[in-house]
């Protein structure tokens, strides 16, 4: 058994997962890219994959992450070591397991659309709009793995279901009109329904954590992560504050070319704004 994760601190939970339920025994695989936002036009050619790397490239510029993981792994590779495991043990399944949330849905659009020689051995497990329980005893709707227990995944496995004959048909070409659409933000609708969004669709969120009164760029960058429903990662909200900072809705302090920790923001004109209040009142 191969269970594929697409989110780096799931690796660790499903083996916790693991550790618990022995039927579950197997390695864990993760796919690394986030294929919820950049562009994906063809990108199961050599150009189309360059192209998604150059703008990953970018997307790295002044973060506290080093340039050179772009390409430091390559998913292609994973996908290829996953068909060779199961042409070398016939007996072997692919257990993908998603959360409800672009990220994960966009994941398995990516690979089950490569895996249809396989059908029959590639399992799903959808936990879309099922309950669980917390920590505290109370009941929620998780749209990550990582909000889950990991006593929680000993009922969840049960949902493990082969992707059927008609799936494999039906959402390789789904995943194709995603890639020629070419959005640079990708959201999920419900069920397996990705709809592609504008650049600027985050900017709001954003713009609703930065004030009239100075504050870290990684400050709003945290509290922008926090309290956002429809999540993303933090180098695409980064880069849509320094696209804000560009297009004078926000302003800066410091060097917004170098480290995150650089530079302050504020909201632009918020000192006019409130000089005029004043005036209004004193009126």
């Amino acid at each position: 058994m191969i269970h594929i994760v697409f989110n780096e601190s799931e690796v660790e939970l499903m083996k916790q997962v693991i550790a618990l339920d022995s039927e579950l025994e197997g390695e864990v695989i993760l796919i690394r890219d986030e294929f919820g936002v950049g562009p994906l036009r063809d990108i199961d050619t050599p150009e189309g994959w360059e192209a998604r790397l150059e703008w990953w490239r970018g997307q790295l510029q002044g973060s506290p992450y080093k340039e050179s993981i772009v390409g430091s792994f390559d998913d292609r590779v994973t996908v290829n070591e996953l068909k060779n495991a199961l042409d070398a043990n016939q007996g072997d399944q692919i257990w993908i397991w998603m959360g409800q949330n672009q990220h994960d849905v966009c994941g398995y659009y990516w690979l089950m659309s490569q895996l249809k020689p396989y059908a029959g051995r590639v399992m799903t497990i959808y936990l879309n709009n099922l309950p669980f329980i917390n920590e505290k005893g109370q009941l929620f709707y998780p749209s990550w793995l990582n909000e889950i227990q990991p006593k929680e995944f000993l009922k969840a496995k049960k949902l493990a279901r082969p992707i059927t004959t008609s799936e494999f048909e039906v959402d390789p070409d789904e995943w194709k009109k995603i890639c020629d659409e070419n959005a640079l933000v990708r959201i999920l609708e419900g069920g397996k329904k990705i709809a592609g969004k504008e650049e600027t669709f985050y900017d709001n969120e954003i713009l609703k954590n930065i004030t009239s009164e100075w504050q870290k760029a990684t400050r709003v960058l945290s509290n922008t992560l926090h309290r956002m429903k429809i999540k993303t990662g933090d180098l695409y909200l980064m880069q849509r504050m320094k696209a804000l900072i560009n297009a004078g809705k926000v302003e800066s302090m410091g060097d917004v070319q170098k480290s995150w920790k650089e530079f302050d923001v504020k909201l632009a004109g918020a000192q006019q704004t409130a000089a005029t209040a004043s005036e209004e009142t004193t009126a």
